[in-house]
């Protein structure tokens, strides 16, 4: 019997509520989900956290799980989730954290470099605007939240190739508005600084 048959044996055993087929099944696992949580977190001090999270999820799960698939490759699916959430719900802490430390300091700021940064950033924010709205979607996505192309194909439900080349032909349909800008405004030091 190989590995997999008897994992898939133990997520079926556990699943109809025996616990010792769960104890075994964590104990047969438990080091693949330790070292691939511990490489996808990045800090080893939140590991043991997320690992628990990541069992917690597959006892809610198995009733999901398809006993004919490989049982491996479904576990990794489901840290690879948890682990992507842990470091989503991390760096939305962490945006907070920092907003709340520039709101704290809100008083002592110079608002100069704000405004001339919107300044200059608003010809473009109108640029994309006018883009056609797949291209749109894909660019506010990608730049404005800063999702992967694989976290903006995922969710939007298209392929990563689509996602690539909606990214590459906005990007192209901006750079030929900016140079028809250019040309139209006659102003060429505006050409050296992209």
């Amino acid at each position: 019997m190989t590995c997999s048959n008897e994992d898939s044996q133990l997520a079926s055993l556990a699943l109809a509520g025996s616990r010792e087929a769960f104890s075994q099944l964590y104990e047969s696992t438990i080091a693949e989900v330790y070292r691939t949580a511990r490489f996808l977190v990045g800090d080893p001090s939140d590991t043991d956290d997320v690992v628990q999270e990541i069992y917690i999820q597959l006892y809610r799960s198995l009733q999901h799980y398809d006993a004919s698939r490989p049982f491996r490759p479904w576990l990794m699916g489901l840290v690879a989730r948890q682990c992507r959430a842990y470091r989503r719900k991390r760096w939305s802490m962490l945006r907070i954290q920092s907003r709340s430390k520039r709101s704290r300091g809100f008083e002592d700021r110079d608002f100069a470099g704000d405004v001339v940064d919107r300044m200059a950033i608003a010809p473009l924010l109108e640029s994309v605007e006018r883009l056609p709205y797949k291209l749109k979607q894909v660019v506010i996505l990608r730049y404005l939240n800063e999702y992967s192309q694989e976290e903006i194909a995922q969710a939007l439900g298209i392929p990563l190739g689509t996602v690539k080349s909606r990214i590459h032909a906005a990007l192209r349909k901006l750079r030929r508005k900016e140079i028809a800008e250019i040309g139209h405004t006659g102003r060429m030091e505006d050409a050296h600084e992209t």
